[in-house]
């Protein structure tokens, strides 16, 4: 992926290096601040292409800031993060012109899906493919072609193939595939059962391609080029 960085803004400097090691893992730009303020010189200077904006915040909260923005016709997207996740919560940060709203503890698989959702809806078509050599990857139809033939893949399958090819060669850990299963019950499972699903994903794949290498006792990472 390419274009303007996402900003994240939280005054816990843990969390915004959580978040920006997801995002960067999936391909984004990202830049962060600790405050409302500097946050506010950001969106002004450097054009993000979407806000992670935390409520509370020192200097300019966030929600004073998501109003300002809205207030003056500002387009960048807003997702909303904080510890006060109640309805009243929620609702106020919606109505004040957020496009969503994500509490704390979170996950940031979710995150990041959460983020490339809101992108999808506001970019249009375009941030819907991912392409890698001769896969084609639909992101809103969860669909896999190559050459044009639809590749049938499991659920967790399509999000491991989509977390490696986002990642360009990058290798992932077993840890963080596991993470890309968020949701689907695969939390609390061994490690090995990430080698399970790469086999038969490699194996839907065609073995004589060689798209997804072991590197050994770290985990994997895609192929750019066929050896």
């Amino acid at each position: 992926m390419s274009g303007p960085p996402i900003l994240i803004v939280d005054d816990d400097q843990k969390v915004v290096a959580l978040v920006r090691a997801y995002l960067q893992r999936a391909g984004f730009a990202v830049i962060g601040a600790a405050d409302g303020e500097t946050a506010e010189r950001l969106i002004r200077d450097e054009d993000p292409r979407l806000v992670v904006l935390d409520v509370m915040l020192p200097r300019l909260d966030g929600l004073s800031l998501l109003r300002s923005l809205r207030e003056r016709h500002h387009p960048v997207p807003v997702l909303l993060l904080s510890a006060l996740g109640g309805p009243d919560e929620r609702l106020a940060g919606l109505v004040d012109g957020a496009d969503d709203y994500v509490a704390k503890p979170f996950s940031p698989a979710e995150l990041v899906e959460r983020v490339s959702a809101i992108l999808r809806r506001t970019e249009g078509p375009g941030t819907d493919v991912l392409t890698f050599r001769d896969l084609r990857i639909d992101l809103a139809r969860h669909d896999l072609e190559r050459d044009g033939a639809r590749i049938e893949l499991t659920l967790a399958e399509y999000r491991l193939l989509v977390a490696l090819v986002r990642a360009r060669g990058r290798v992932l850990s077993r840890d963080q595939l596991l993470d890309e299963l968020h949701g689907m019950g695969e939390a609390d499972v061994p490690g090995r059962s990430i080698d399970v699903h790469i086999a038969r994903l490699r194996g839907k794949l065609g073995r004589d391609q060689h798209y997804v290498a072991t590197v050994r006792g770290v985990g994997y990472r895609v192929v750019e080029d066929q050896t």
